[in-house]
């Protein structure tokens, strides 16, 4: 048991918090001030092994699987209002986790609920359909649940990414475990009694906390899971994908990204310096849709530079929870020396670096984990900032001429999750959008999501799709039915019937 006198969370299993069965907890720190502020269970594979039972048990339960598809969807409402209830607290308690902006998760949890109500209506919406075979058959299909989930959340927006998984489980009827980040596990525990309130059954949500070595690789590896749902780094998800295939258990992988963000000659430049802004330096360039690599035309290239290095030289660091701040810390140590490593790697390799590029540590902001929004010019294709995922506040500038120029470089990349285009050509605008090679394309715009809209990536980004009736069915299996309306003996029991 923890002897710290910070608040502790345990893990959730069966309904009910649950100390881990070593008794481990980690410390949980915050990143604009470097200190721990609570604790949470350090569990392992037993604790794993625990709730996947769990979760098996209740899918077959009376309590859960005896409920009608639109009683489902009633509960998953009552679960949007105990979630619009508490969204001031959810927010605070985010932005002390990883230092996202209190003005940024208050909107993200502001609009919580709707994730929850929306799937919620598809609870009682996805039905079958009658194949038209020939003779004597009846041929239908069905949606079923899968069966127990796994859903791996990241620390960059736990509880936004979990309830996308685990409100999209629940309208199909299955069951789920959630393992969150060690970085970011209080939310989604604070999130377990609004569910519990709420009146989901036992054992249909659980939660198990610790690192991935120890929680993560237990979880995919268990028998009794039936689909993971993971959303993180590419080589993570590259392990997670090999282990699977191993059970031929299928997976839904929303990995990482080096987004292309496109501004072409007859932009408006000032809205386009914006949607570059937003793209890389909003949450600190902590997202896999990061609009890392900006490709501007020749002709608007100084033009549009200077107004985002203007914007920025008067941008705001410093406490997330204060409301003028713009730009907070990133969220625990290793990462910033990871993104201040990859600045150290851009100067070597020849790129300029023309704005930011140290760790801002003066007055107050000298213990939390702080990196000056940075930027790049003279960046080629081959080097490095250009081709990795830094997962930070750096921006790497390259300049183009043609569309078929700065097509080819954008495609140019193992990723492609999401890509924005910059222009008040709406011939060349869908003409764009339609050769890149990119899950969401934005046109005129940076950083539009809704759970109405699917959401997944191409190549090393990932594969399936989260959100939107795509990401509804993504939770069930297909089932196909024969039945012979005859009564007549077969006719020759050797010959292939249709």
């Amino acid at each position: 048991m923890s002897t710290t006198t910070l608040p502790t969370y345990d893990i959730f299993i069966d309904g009910e918090f649950v100390s881990p069965a070593e008794d481990r907890y980690l410390d949980s720190i915050n990143p604009a001030t470097g200190k721990a502020w609570y604790q949470v269970a350090s569990a392992g594979a037993a604790d794993v092994d625990r709730a996947v039972r769990a979760a098996r048990a209740a899918l077959v339960s009376p309590a859960w699987a005896g409920l009608t598809p639109s009683a489902r969807g009633r509960l998953l409402r009552r679960v949007a209002d105990g979630l619009a209830a508490r969204a001031e607290d959810l927010a605070m308690l985010e932005t002390n986790d990883n230092g996202k902006l209190i003005r940024d998760t208050r909107a993200l949890y502001g609009n919580l609920p709707i994730i929850w109500e929306y799937f919620a209506g598809w609870a009682d919406k996805v039905g079958g359909e009658v194949v038209p075979t020939v003779g004597t058959n009846l041929t239908y299909l069905r949606r079923e649940p899968i069966g127990v989930v796994a859903a791996i959340v990241p620390w960059n927006a736990p509880i936004n990414l979990a309830s996308h998984k685990i409100a999209a489980a629940l309208a199909m009827g299955n069951t789920v475990v959630v393992k969150p980040s060690e970085i970011t596990s209080a939310g989604i525990l604070e999130m377990m009694k609004i569910l519990d309130e709420a009146g989901v059954p036992r054992g249909v949500v659980n939660v198990v906390t610790g690192t991935g070595a120890d929680v993560g690789q237990a979880l995919v590896a268990h028998p009794g899971v039936d689909l993971i749902a993971f959303t993180g780094g590419t080589s993570t998800g590259t392990a997670i994908a090999k282990k699977a295939a191993e059970r031929h258990v299928p997976v839904l992988l929303e990995l990482g990204g080096k987004s292309p963000n496109i501004v072409f000659d007859d932009a408006n430049t000032s809205n386009a310096a914006n949607g570059i802004i937003s793209g890389i330096f909003a949450a600190g360039g902590q997202a896999c849709t990061a609009g890392s690599r900006v490709y501007l035309h020749n002709a608007v290239y100084d033009e549009v530079l200077d107004k985002v290095k203007e914007r920025m030289s008067g941008i705001r660091l410093g406490d997330p929870l204060a409301a003028e701040t713009e730009i907070g810390p990133v969220a625990y140590e290793a990462h910033m020396n990871r993104i201040l490593d990859y600045i150290r790697i851009g100067q070597e390799e020849g790129a300029d670096l023309t704005f930011g590029g140290n760790r801002v540590s003066e007055g107050d902001l000298a213990s939390g984990f702080y990196v000056a929004p940075t930027i790049f010019e003279n960046v080629t294709s081959e080097m490095r900032i250009t081709r990795e995922e830094i997962f930070g506040p750096v921006l790497s500038v390259i300049r183009f001429d043609t569309e078929e120029e700065v097509v080819r470089q954008a495609n140019d990349s193992a990723f492609g999750l999401v890509a924005g285009v910059w222009t008040q050509n709406v011939n060349r605008a869908h003409r764009i959008a339609h050769q890149l090679d990119a899950g969401t394309v934005w046109v005129n715009t940076y950083r539009a999501l809704s759970p109405l809209a699917p959401f997944g990536g191409f190549k090393s980004s990932g594969h399936g799709k989260e959100g939107g009736e795509y990401g509804v069915l993504e939770m069930t299996r297909l089932k196909t039915v024969w039945v012979n309306l005859s009564e007549a003996p077969t006719a020759d029991p050797f010959v292939i019937q249709k």
